[in-house]
């Protein structure tokens, strides 16, 4: 059944485009136009002068709805419906450090979702190939470097659905393991390391393209040592996570990073179980973490532990703080999809998947499309 969606501002590839509309038919975007000059239509919807942009896409989160993604495909299912009402109509799920032998175990259980969902786009590893010294909430006797004999049982368990590993580029072996995951298709991100400019450079040379949660479990900018965060703001090859809570990292700092690296920030949640639920005593790969006005940290050192964050939420926040409007959607919707591989996500032009969000005057969700149908 087509849908016609009308009288909307139409958000989507860096621009505005008032008294638009768009037609869905058999999942794809049809057609779209300006004007009263429109198709005809199984259903139309008179979007009131919302703005309509393209499906959020979140390559980092962790779960939501009291739910943890690590704990199987139920809670898969209970977070991502808590997300897919804020917008969010694709995710990666994102899974925290464990045993190998539970990593390979939940690698393989999140490629079987993702076979039966197509709104689950594969899996992220969060580990275990990280820095103790800027372990977040990360287990810190599971770190381990990289090796060949664990990437390939990784890879293999996830049979072509690992759509991002997040790695310490510092670590022995880094560099080979970089190199197998690009091979096998996967976007290598830098995180939770004590990389410097001079490392990270070589990281994303060799083949790494996404910064981890930019800011956070890395070196800070320093006016003598840049640090990872400033290498990855002047290689257009990569493209910066950021997590615009408030908590992670102030919003005027985020408003900077969008000046510096335009197109290339992509807004993640990092979302733990407590988006979407009341503060209070949660759980994160294993650790104890308390939830207090929103923020939630460990229990034992205070670090952050994800955040409580939904799309629809770091949308208003960005906004708020100055970044134009075009320029937020687009980092939630076709540059975290270019991140993973998915560049036929995240956009509503003709011809592309009918995932869509319709946002009232205060960037609030009104309605949410999957491939065409309301949700």
């Amino acid at each position: 059944m087509s849908a016609l969606v009308h009288a909307v501002r139409l958000v989507d590839d860096g621009r505005v485009r008032d008294d638009a509309w768009v037609l869905f038919d058999d999942g794809r975007v049809r057609a779209a136009g300006v004007g009263r000059d429109r198709p005809a239509s199984d259903e139309v919807i008179d979007g009131g002068g919302g703005c309509l942009v393209p499906g959020f896409v979140d390559i980092h989160g962790h779960g939501g709805a009291g739910a943890s993604y690590d704990d199987g495909p139920d809670a898969i299912r209970t977070a991502r419906t808590l997300h897919l009402a804020h917008g969010t109509t694709r995710a990666v799920v994102s899974l925290v450090t464990a045993s190998l032998d539970d990593l390979v175990a939940r690698v393989a259980m999140v490629a079987d979702l993702a076979a039966a969902d197509p709104g689950i786009l594969g899996s992220h590893l969060e580990g275990p190939f990280l820095d103790p010294g800027h372990k977040g909430a990360h287990t810190e006797a599971l770190l381990r470097a990289p090796d060949a004999a664990s990437v390939d049982r990784l890879l293999e368990a996830g049979r072509g659905t690992i759509r991002q590993v997040t790695l310490a580029p510092e670590l022995p072996g880094a560099d080979e393991a970089i190199g197998r995951f690009v091979d096998a298709g996967v976007a290598v991100a830098v995180g939770h390391t004590n990389a410097d400019a001079d490392a990270a450079r070589r990281a994303f040379d060799a083949g790494a393209t996404i910064l981890t949660h930019a800011f956070n479990a890395m070196p800070g900018i320093h006016h003598r040592a840049p640090g990872p965060v400033v290498a990855a703001m002047r290689d257009g090859r990569v493209i910066l996570e950021l997590v615009a809570d408030g908590a992670h990292v102030d919003l005027d700092l985020i408003a900077v990073t969008f000046a510096a690296a335009g197109d290339r920030v992509a807004l993640v949640t990092d979302a733990m179980a407590a988006a979407g639920s009341a503060d209070g005593r949660y759980e994160l790969g294993g650790l104890a973490v308390t939830v207090d006005d929103g923020v939630a940290r460990l229990d034992e050192g205070g670090a952050i532990a994800g955040s409580t964050l939904t799309q629809d939420e770091a949308l208003r926040r960005v906004v708020a703080a100055g970044v134009p409007l075009p320029t937020a959607v687009r980092a939630l919707t076709s540059t975290p999809a270019r991140a993973v591989g998915r560049s036929d996500l995240g956009t509503l032009a003709v011809g592309g998947v009918a995932d869509a969000v319709l946002l009232d005057a205060d960037l609030r969700v009104s309605r949410v499309w999957v491939g065409g149908a309301t949700v």
